[in-house]
């Protein structure tokens, strides 16, 4: 391999250029394109375990894993073993398959929902959620908060109003007005906010929508009882409370964010979401929920949903493979791998005098490079997430991807581990560290 300093980038290069022409941005994804980080994205040409070797055939250790789906590691052999079983007997039916009530099953059997809907990927899931909700309460607002992300649903792509409790403004062009005039954003973790909403709005809210562990503003775990408040307000005004597990869905634990609620006994979530791991690196995504809710779903019911390719044969077995294979020795495994990563990136940096948090959830982790201006004690709030240092973060990644580790190309986002990530692997982040940690202390 060449030394990290003489990396060969070429093809990237090359590659991230042609598709420039032909793609906007040259990606399908925003944050594939390394805005955040400044330089060129790597084009991975294939993945085994804990690494993703790219087209000029540099190595890394990826701690990106495809942004959470990848629990048990790329090209896990049972999982391709059953897809490529899957695949010879047809890639789509347009009918009912065995396998999606298996992994429905799968899905029920480890979280609080009773009946599951299949879609292809976590926008739709929670737009159809949303629409659900509406239909079943009759109601059209709809409360969500600053800097949780729920895909890219119209509604949903919303900034704060001028006032705590007035109604959100369009977040991106190409979002009309009226798409959010029915949304109301409010700080994280902060029950002041929810309880005025509510106060004010109460008659008029079909439900809240919140990520079960806030993580695409980097991991913010809600404070003690915070769910469970949510859960009540919602409850005690006639809206339903819908979680987002897209993300922490059976990565943060076994039972995904939901479960890492100690007190969670006597209250659940009216409706869920899920995505990434219940496909298996494979475009699936679900929600759920409390049976009567979801039976006012077309057929049964009059909310309208649909998809061509939901309950994808091929999906839904890479899915319920994962699922079947990710025992508590594996989630035990991967919450040793996060924890020593996140242990000692932390003394990295203290040992270079960079401020910084580390939090974590479960499995999930991120690392908060933070602005000495703008000191905290913790991240609990989209504000927080943003008093960060962030070319101490873009420094940090390139050291940390010249010397062979893949980061989230961006200061708002979680690192992810797997199971298959040994000792070998391990090791080689850990080397890493202190020079990342020096490359970003000279940007302060």
């Amino acid at each position: 391999m060449p030394a990290p300093t003489e990396r060969p980038t070429a093809r990237s290069a090359d590659l991230f250029a042609r598709a420039g022409a032909v793609t906007p941005g040259g990606v399908n994804s925003p944050v594939r394109a390394f805005g955040a980080v400044g330089g060129t994205p790597r084009f991975i040409a294939s993945a085994e375990g804990a690494w993703l070797t790219d087209v000029d055939g540099n190595r890394y250790v990826d701690l990106v894993g495809s942004w959470g789906p990848m629990l048990l590691g790329h090209a896990h052999p049972e999982v391709i073993a059953a897809v490529q079983a899957a695949v010879a007997r047809g890639t789509s039916y347009g009918t009912p398959t065995e396998t999606e009530v298996l992994l429905a099953e799968e899905i029920v059997a480890r979280t609080p929902v009773e009946r599951v809907r299949f879609t292809s990927s976590g926008t739709e899931a929670t737009m159809s959620a949303i629409r659900l909700a509406r239909g079943a309460t009759g109601r059209d607002v709809v409360v969500k908060f600053a800097g949780c992300y729920h895909g890219h649903v119209d509604a949903l792509l919303a900034s704060a109003g001028s006032g705590l409790a007035t109604f959100a403004v369009p977040g991106t062009p190409g979002v009309p007005q009226s798409a959010t005039d029915l949304t109301l954003v409010l700080p994280y973790n902060d029950r002041a906010a929810v309880e005025k909403v509510f106060a004010e709005h109460g008659e008029r809210i079909a439900c809240l929508v919140t990520e079960a562990v806030p993580g695409n503003m980097g991991v913010v775990p809600p404070e003690p009882g915070f769910n469970r408040f949510l859960a009540e307000t919602c409850r005690a005004h006639g809206a339903l409370f819908v979680s987002d597990e897209v993300m922490t869905g059976f990565r943060a634990t076994r039972q995904g964010g939901w479960g890492l609620d100690g007190a969670h006994e006597g209250w659940v979530p009216d409706l869920m979401t899920f995505g990434k791991v219940m496909g298996g690196g494979l475009p699936a995504a679900a929600f759920g929920g409390r049976a009567d809710v979801m039976s006012l779903l077309s057929p049964q019911g009059p909310v309208y949903q649909a998809g061509t390719l939901s309950g994808n044969p091929v999906a839904t077995t890479a899915g319920l493979t994962t699922l079947r294979l990710a025992t508590d020795e594996v989630y035990e495994r991967v919450g040793t791998v996060a924890s020593t990563i996140a242990e000692a990136a932390s003394a990295a940096l203290a040992a270079e005098g960079v401020p910084h948090l580390v939090q974590s959830a479960g499995t999930m982790f991120s690392v908060f490079l933070t602005d000495p201006a703008s000191p905290r004690s913790a991240v609990r709030d989209f504000d927080d997430a943003q008093a960060q240092h962030l070319p101490a973060y873009a420094a940090f990644f390139h050291a940390m991807l010249d010397a062979g580790v893949h980061l989230p190309p961006s200061a708002y986002e979680v690192w992810f581990c797997s199971a298959a990530h040994d000792d070998a692997a391990v090791s080689h982040v850990l080397e890493a560290l202190p020079g990342a940690a020096r490359a970003a202390a000279a940007t302060y």
